[in-house]
């Protein structure tokens, strides 16, 4: 169906996109042809779906019909009502549902990834698709980690912040740790990673355990005290001399690849 005035209520969905990521809505947001099918086969119910001609001609040629509005709109007009030029030319708006617990989450899982004070956006996504891409079978917010569903997480993800099992976990900072006491009675070995030179190698850590949870913090410093103590190891990534830690989502690939290597 063909849109040409900008104003149309049916584009308000994915209006203003470069002013607000559209959570305060209780939307999720899906750019660019691949996302948008992940948007599309994920558990979010999926509004409406809007771009160029082309684009949604190849999306429906390529990923078949989606079960939700198509509104075709042109290149200035889709520039104007998101709020800048959408290069990708396509774009879909999804309700957000009611959050999976973490006993949902973890059901079935053999490794987690638990992250502490993550706030960065690019990030949280970039970690998600380390994850997805890894056999990584869930992921675990504690204190202080942004919400996944953000825009730009959701983009950086390549859309798998809506396929991974995520839940939080309730507290703040000196108190979300004690939810961990349910992974361990689920079997799971908790490993924290951190630069600190008198912790174990991440191989030795995971060595010979069937479940195992890894725990990042954010950049800089690191995981907290009391999310340490809450683990039974703590674990490091040998670096190089003069160095003494890596992007989060860097040090997060190679513990999910280190985990992927053990299980061989």
């Amino acid at each position: 169906m063909l849109i040409a005035d900008p104003q149309d209520p049916r584009l308000d969905d994915v209006r203003d996109l470069n002013k607000s990521d559209k959570s305060g809505e209780g939307l999720v947001i899906a750019e660019g042809h691949l996302v948008v099918s992940r948007l599309v086969a994920s558990r979010f119910p999926v509004h409406c779906i809007v771009g160029f001609a082309s684009a949604l001609e190849h999306y429906v040629d390529t990923y078949g019909e989606p079960g939700c509005p198509m509104y075709e709109v042109d290149r200035e007009t889709l520039a104007q009502v998101v709020g800048f030029d959408m290069h990708r030319g396509l774009v879909a708006a999804a309700d957000r549902v009611a959050p999976l617990s973490v006993a949902e989450a973890i059901q079935g899982a053999k490794t987690i990834a638990i992250l502490e004070g993550v706030g960065d956006h690019e990030n949280i996504g970039s970690l998600f698709r380390n994850a997805a891409g890894m056999d990584v079978d869930a992921v675990l917010l504690g204190a202080g980690a942004a919400d996944p569903l953000y825009r730009r997480s959701v983009r950086v993800s390549m859309g798998h912040v809506l396929r991974l099992p995520c839940a939080r976990f309730d507290g703040g900072f000196t108190t979300w740790q004690r939810n961990l006491e349910l992974l361990a009675s689920e079997g799971f070995h908790l490993v924290s990673l951190t630069p600190d030179e008198n912790a174990v190698h991440l191989a030795e850590a995971m060595a010979g355990h069937s479940k195992v949870a890894l725990m990042v913090g954010a950049e800089g410093p690191g995981l907290t005290e009391h999310a340490m103590r809450a683990t039974h190891v703590r674990a490091r990534i040998p670096m190089a001399p003069g160095t003494d830690s890596l992007n989060v989502a860097t040090a997060a690939a190679i513990a999910f690849y280190e985990r992927q290597r053990s299980l061989l």
